[in-house]
């Protein structure tokens, strides 16, 4: 039986830390502990080792409010990140609260008690631990981290070269001189795909449908002439306000004007592609500007490794995998020494953790979410997820200081117990993740809904969650206190 804390956080990644940051700076009493899985912190920047792994936000929003990004690249490496959340971290004390190595299995609530009940597996001894805590914070984020997203392609047994998911990608991968075919167009794909071409012998990226896709610097040159100006705090706050209000507008100019939208990023492409190129074949989605993730390339890599030669963009789908590579519907062949399938990543809300109130087991779908927050049903318990149409971290900040301001709220009032309430059961709800990537569409089934208005809207605006997690009350005629 592990000691009992006021507050379990479930993941050291970007939620976690900001979390326990958040909580020891705001609720200084508040005892907690961050229960990391893994044998390091980090979370996705630590699980993903493929080349070229980067963020695809600027980390002057994607860090965190309370600690500058000084680095030079506002577009940064995973490792750049993996040091920024250590130091975080170290400096604040945080590390000496993470318990590697633990794995949550299952958590139940008891009202009677007021407490949740966690059972936990320790991964590298296989010992079985018991905690129990007021507060159970999910900062697991919604990827499944023990797979990605894999489908079966026809004749891949027959395949003699070597086949990686970006997920598991092997330490003793040598993909020098080799011919390799990346199959997707995500994130993931236009990520790996030029940060393979100067080593690889040739890089194809096989695409069924395109994405749309900005060059962005990795460099943001006002953020570092403010930071010159004004010390690297302050100038740290102008540059991130001045990036949440860029983001803001992107997203709003695509969404009400998509064909605008289209049209200037077509613009984009043409210029950085090869004259005569095939734009409106391989950077021609069917769909409008933000219904899915915009892919960022920093410097315009992809692009460059075009136009050098070193890479072909290919949109077709595949009939059979052969022994020497894949052959396409159109009946072209793509030689390969060794196949990628960036094919995406599978949803699994809050660790994929089974949540049991008063026996009685949790179906998440049957839930909804209350201001982004916590779920209704579901007492004291509280998660962290950020936005898809901006920095991730933005996001968290707010739901951390609300989370805090909420157990404020209930110290001040004598309360163990919080629970959201739907007011209606008829009540009509939504997707939680109203977006039309693959991977939310594959597990939209088994995720929380949202409601149409607040409290009950999965807000993915700043500005509205300013004036509703930071600035609005916590007191709510759907939030039952006792």
């Amino acid at each position: 039986m592990t000691t009992d804390v006021d507050v379990l956080i479930v993941g050291a990644g970007v939620s976690g830390i900001g979390a326990a940051y958040y909580l020891q700076t705001l609720r200084p009493g508040t005892s907690y502990a961050i229960l990391e899985a893994r044998a390091a912190l980090g979370g996705t920047w630590d699980l993903f080792r493929y080349p070229g792994i980067r963020s695809d936000s600027d980390l002057n929003t994607f860090g965190y409010e309370f600690k500058p990004w000084v680095n030079e690249k506002s577009i940064a490496d995973a490792g750049a990140i993996l040091d920024y959340l250590a130091e975080t971290a170290r400096e604040n004390g945080i590390d000496r609260h993470i318990r590697y190595h633990h794995k949550v299995l299952a958590a139940s609530w008891s009202s009677a008690d007021a407490r949740w009940t966690v059972e936990i597996e320790r991964t590298d001894t296989g010992e079985r631990l018991t905690s129990r805590c007021r507060w159970l914070f999910s900062g697991a984020g919604y990827y499944r981290y023990d797979q990605g997203y894999r489908p079966h392609f026809d004749g891949e047994e027959r395949f003699k070269g070597r086949l990686v998911h970006p997920q598991e990608w092997p330490e003793d991968l040598d993909y020098t001189g080799r011919r390799v075919v990346v199959i997707g167009s995500g994130a993931t794909a236009v990520t790996l795909v030029p940060a393979m071409a100067d080593r690889a012998a040739h890089v194809t990226m096989l695409q069924r449908t395109p994405t749309y896709v900005l060059p962005i610097p990795s460099r943001d040159r006002l953020a570092i002439r403010l930071r010159k100006i004004f010390g690297d705090r302050l100038g740290y706050a102008l540059t991130r306000r001045k990036n949440i209000l860029r983001q803001r507008l992107v997203w709003e100019f695509c969404r009400r004007y998509p064909q605008a939208a289209r049209r200037f990023i077509r613009k984009l492409n043409v210029k950085q592609l090869p004259e005569g190129y095939p734009v409106d074949v391989h950077f021609n989605p069917p769909y409008d500007p933000w219904d899915q993730r915009l892919c960022a390339v920093t410097d315009a890599d992809l692009f460059k490794a075009i136009r050098k030669g070193q890479v072909t963009v290919v949109t077709d789908r595949i009939r059979t995998f052969t022994e020497t590579g894949i052959m396409l519907e159109s009946g072209a062949h793509l030689d390969a020494d060794i196949v990628v399938t960036a094919t995406g990543l599978n949803l699994q809300a809050f660790g994929g953790i089974p949540l049991t109130v008063d026996g009685r087991k949790v179906r998440l779908a049957d839930t909804v979410a209350f201001k982004g927050v916590m779920l209704s049903g579901v007492p004291n318990f509280a998660f962290a997820v950020g936005y898809t149409n901006s920095s991730w971290t933005l996001k968290v900040g707010l739901v951390c200081e609300h989370f805090c301001r909420l157990l404020a709220y209930m110290e001040q009032k004598g309360c163990t117990k919080c629970c959201p309430v739907v007011p209606d059961p008829a009540m009509p709800t939504r997707p939680l993740l109203d977006f039309g990537a693959g991977y939310v569409r594959r597990s939209i089934a088994e995720l929380p809904r949202q409601g149409l208005a607040e409290p009950w809207h999965m807000s993915m605006a700043y500005a509205s969650d300013i004036k509703l997690l930071r600035r609005g009350p916590v007191e709510d005629r759907n939030l039952r206190f006792s």
